[in-house]
């Protein structure tokens, strides 16, 4: 390594450290210090060094190749074929076929110690080899560091972030306790760079914003000027408990005639934020997007003559100008998408596509034409629409050089804590030809709790049809997962929602870049952020209580958000079949399972129980067992931990309790279901007395849950698709259900 040119290294950076190996406690790092990408991973290790020694220093001095250092950490990419060369002179094996993102990583040793080579096929797969190396680092120091190679699973694997950027543009989830705690987080610039710098750690390389309409919140067209709107407000209106669940009324006299300046910014003040937060993402390997529904027009009052008829001309005129604009704007945006259907009403397929392609497809034709060096990328929902629709008004975007075009599909509807095997796309993927999708993954589910099943998530992701896919984004409708709002012991400032569940969306990240990474990197990182407890016990117990999700929404399937909100029993009172929207026992009986479960449903259990002919499926008394089985492993680990000190790991074992006793509920609801069920059939009295007995049970542990829930989390919960979830009233409710059983 001594007999490198200095002029070959002068941008090279050295970094001085301790090391926690046996004697050695000097290390040198080295890496292109113009790349921020590169400069991020470094960041991570020096963190992970810092943890075993304090004193860490850097040196920007290219001589400190020169320097005989137990330890040496060279980032790099394939295109410094000079330090691959070296690399293999020191005895590695050379890199194989890396792809955008990919990376290998290297060990040698020799008598003046040791180097670990980091060689990305780019720019972020250095990014992400560095990564690597650090957790590796921080969680078993220089010695669990191996020879591996890594090329990206998943291309794509975003964040679905329902954005509420003013009442004035609001999103799908704004009428709700989450959008209204979180607007003026949308404009704290500190904010968002905590919250990429956690994407970037979790590998997730875009997000994507969705509002109804934001343009007004972000750009000034020339042809419109008066849209364009300043300064962030939000309504002090007393809000109803539901609101339309295709997002009109936002804009109702009630809420615009009552609101409050919550933060004085011009517009070209805000263009410069979300030009400098998009600046920020990109030199982290985070793209951005927009993705909007349509036809959406708050914010412009009726200006110029702007409505939401689909064949209002000016309309189409404002929106392609608006798209173009959001283009020109932002020269770091990485695409926009779009929805048709949800306020296009009575349209048929070709009305609706014809709108889109006038509007959008024009709109980011114009941005092309005007930037032929730039790539963009255009999303188009499959949704109220159909593919093969869509490919045929598109033809002239698809066929652009310099526009990636990608269908995007709700892949598990609103619940991807369901089913490892989904069944909707099918059809879909047949029509889409050789195109390329990304997969919406909706979290409809978990809003309070800090989720943690590994093994759920790997096989899901696995089973994604991988050949027409580029990747997913992951997020939730009902939620804005900003800064945490529900904890009545909050962190000061508030944590943000993924640093909470850091656990929750580290999996989807990190599964997504590799489904293939072990429970045991999983051990090791739970032991490192709770070193006072066994890492492996604290694994498998929040393993068993988080699968209480899909053992229960997998039997009992209410498919769209409003329909299912596992966490309160409840959706909206149509789904429901009760005045409150909660589902009683009759509807445990009555709902069928997720498609794909492999799950029977109550009414078909009983009819093979009565006729002695059982379908060959996943009976309703066997997911209760399983539920039942998780629970109790989940409860008898964290037993004997009632009294830790460290204060996260104090809330993760309530959570955790609350999702085991959550999940004892079902069990017995479930159970005493099919004894209703059963007695309602054969008349035979002791199916009723289990019904009642195990409908009971379920009370006790209902009432367990909402007590441990009720001790850390603000009750109740408003909600945007579900309204109010009020455990307290709610705990009325799963009394009646014994009454209901008794009759």
């Amino acid at each position: 390594m001594t007999e490198i040119s200095t002029r070959r290294f002068s941008f090279l950076f050295f970094i001085y450290s301790f090391v926690m190996i046996c004697d050695v406690n000097a290390a040198s790092v080295f890496y292109e210090t113009q790349s921020r990408q590169a400069g991020f991973a470094v960041d991570e290790i020096e963190k992970a060094l810092l943890k075993s020694e304090p004193g860490f220093k850097r040196f920007n001095i290219p001589e400190a190749l020169n320097i005989r250092d137990d330890i040496k950490i060279i980032l790099t990419s394939l295109t410094d074929t000079e330090m691959v060369d070296r690399m293999m002179e020191a005895g590695a094996s050379k890199p194989g076929e890396l792809m955008h993102e990919g990376y290998c990583i290297r060990k040698t040793e020799n008598d003046s110690g040791i180097t670990l080579w980091v060689i990305g096929g780019d720019e972020s797969g250095t990014l992400y080899g560095g990564l690597e190396v650090a957790e590796l680092i921080k969680i078993g120091g220089i010695d669990s560091v191996k020879d591996s190679e890594c090329n990206p699973y998943m291309s794509m694997r975003g964040v679905k972030f329902n954005i509420p950027l003013d009442v004035r543009t609001p999103s799908y989830t704004d009428v709700c306790d989450a959008a209204q705690k979180n607007i003026i987080e949308m404009w704290n610039y500190d904010f968002w760079t905590e919250y990429i710098d956690e994407l970037v750690r979790d590998r997730y390389n875009f997000i994507s914003f969705w509002n109804l309409h934001p343009f007004p919140s972000l750009v000034r067209v020339p042809e419109y000027p008066d849209i364009a709107l300043d300064d962030v407000k939000r309504s002090t209106v007393k809000w109803k408990e539901n609101y339309d669940l295709e997002a009109t009324g936002f804009d109702d006299p009630e809420i615009l005639n009552h609101v409050e300046t919550i933060k004085k910014i011009s517009i070209d003040e805000k263009m410069e934020f979300w030009r400098k937060v998009m600046r920020y993402a990109k030199e982290r390997n985070i793209d951005i997007y927009f993705v909007t529904w349509n036809i959406f027009t708050y914010g412009t009052d009726g200006k110029y003559g702007i409505t939401d008829d689909i064949a209002n001309e000016i309309t189409l005129d404002y929106f392609r100008k608006s798209v173009e604009q959001m283009f020109l704007t932002y020269p770091d945006l990485a695409g926009i998408g779009l929805t048709t259907g949800e306020n296009m009403r009575n349209a048929s397929f070709d009305q609706k596509e014809d709108w889109a392609f006038n509007t959008y497809g024009l709109g980011l034709m114009d941005a092309s034409i005007k930037q032929p060096e730039r790539r963009f990328t255009l999303i188009h929902r499959q949704h109220m629409a159909g593919a093969k629709d869509i490919l045929n008004k598109f033809a002239s975007v698809t066929d652009r050089e310099n526009i990636n075009f990608l269908f995007s599909f709700k892949y598990a509807k609103a619940h991807v804590f369901s089913s490892t095997t989904q069944t909707f796309h099918h059809e879909f993927v047949k029509d889409i030809g050789d195109m390329k999708t990304l997969w919406t993954l909706r979290n409809d589910d978990i809003y309070h709790f800090r989720w943690g099943a590994p093994d759920f998530i790997r096989d899901f992701i696995k089973q994604i049809p991988h050949q027409v896919t580029m990747g997913f984004y992951y997020g939730s409708d009902q939620y804005v997962w900003g800064r945490e709002f529900l904890s009545k012991y909050p962190e000061s400032p508030r944590q943000l929602e993924i640093s909470k569940h850091w656990y929750h969306w580290m999996l989807w990240g990190r599964l997504g870049f590799d489904p293939d990474l072990g429970d045991d990197r999983f051990v090791g990182m739970i032991q490192d952020r709770f070193p006072e407890v066994s890492g492996k016990e604290i694994f498998e117990a929040w393993q068993a209580a988080s699968m209480t999700y899909p053992l229960t929404t997998g039997f009992h399937w209410g498919a769209l958000d409003f329909q299912w909100y596992i966490e309160a029993c409840k959706s909206r009172p149509g789904p429901a079949e009760t005045e409150t929207g909660f589902h009683d026992v009759n509807r445990f009986i009555t709902l069928k399972p997720h498609p794909g479960s492999g799950n029977l449903s109550i009414p078909d259990y009983v009819r093979g129980y009565v006729t002695k002919d059982m379908p060959n499926k996943i009976t309703p008394v066997e997911v209760s067992q399983k539920l039942t089985a998780n629970a109790d492993k989940a409860l008898a680990i964290v037993s004997n931990l009632d009294s830790v000190e460290n204060r996260e790991l104090a809330k993760t074992i309530e959570d955790i309790r609350a999702m085991a006793n959550l999940g004892k509920y079902y069990a017995h609801k479930i159970h005493g279901a099919v004894e209703l069920a059963l007695y309602r059939e054969t008349g035979e009295k002791n199916h009723q007395i289990a019904s009642v007995t195990e409908l009971i049970e379920a009370l006790q542990f209902w009432r367990t849950y909402t007590e441990i829930a009720s001790k850390q989390y603000h009750n109740p919960l408003w909600t945007n698709r579900v309204g109010y979830c009020d455990w307290d009233e709610l705990t009325l409710e799963v009394e009646n259900d014994i009454a209901i059983a008794r009759k």
